[in-house]
Order: structure tokens, then C-alpha cells, then sequence
């Protein structure tokens, strides 16, 4: 097993809550600018991320919560290839950011659920 990264842990804390999903490790400013177009935004249209250097926790002014992430995670049934397969062709995600972020939902769920 792969040791815990700083992202995951920082996640897997606390509750979910109203985090923005790019808390959730493996998550873009890109990847999250991504899901608002695909309309997993809050807020009607989606706005550009704000300027400056990329970093995970760099979001979009209006980005998704991450429960609607989760939301998503659940509805595949916790399909760690599905859930991936539909990040990578869906939403433009990496296949590293794409196993990240399934690897921090399912850990969250173990952790929470």
C-alpha cells in the first residue's frame, strides 16, 4: 500500500462537509473547472479559475462541492474503474488524477460511511 499523502489526509480528517471538491486529493484547478462545465458547478454558469500557479487546492471562483463528487462515486456503485473511466472521458481527468481521487473517496467512504 502506498503510503498516505498530505492530500489524502488532510481529507480524511473530518466530515466532508461543504468542502470545495478541490479538497479531494487528486483534484485539479483544471480537473475542477471541468466538472463546473460539466455542470457539476454550483451557481449558473461557470467561471474561469482565477489566475496564478496551478495547485490542488487552487479552485474555480464556483467550484462543485465535494459530496456532489461523492454523489457521483456512489451512484457507479463505489466502481473504482468506472468512476475513473468516467473522470478520464467525461471530465478530462489524468489517469493519475483519476486514481487519486477514486483512492480518496473510497478511503473517505471506509472512513465515514
Amino acid at each position: 500500500m502506498e503510503p498516505m499523502s498530505p492530500g489524502l489526509r488532510a481529507f480524511l480528517s473530518e466530515p466532508m462537509g461543504e468542502k470545495d471538491v478541490c479538497w479531494v486529493d487528486g483534484v485539479s484547478r483544471e480537473l475542477a473547472f471541468n466538472l463546473v462545465n460539466k455542470g457539476f458547478g454550483k451557481g449558473d454558469a461557470p467561471k474561469p479559475p482565477f489566475p496564478g500557479p496551478a495547485s490542488s487546492r487552487f479552485c474555480p471562483q464556483e467550484p462543485p462541492q465535494a459530496y456532489i463528487l461523492l454523489g457521483q462515486f456512489l451512484l457507479m456503485h463505489k466502481d473504482e474503474d468506472e468512476f475513473q473511466k468516467w473522470l478520464i472521458c467525461c471530465c478530462g481527468a489524468t489517469e493519475y488524477e483519476a486514481r487519486r481521487s477514486t483512492t480518496c473517496l473510497k478511503e473517505w467512504c471506509t472512513c465515514f460511511l
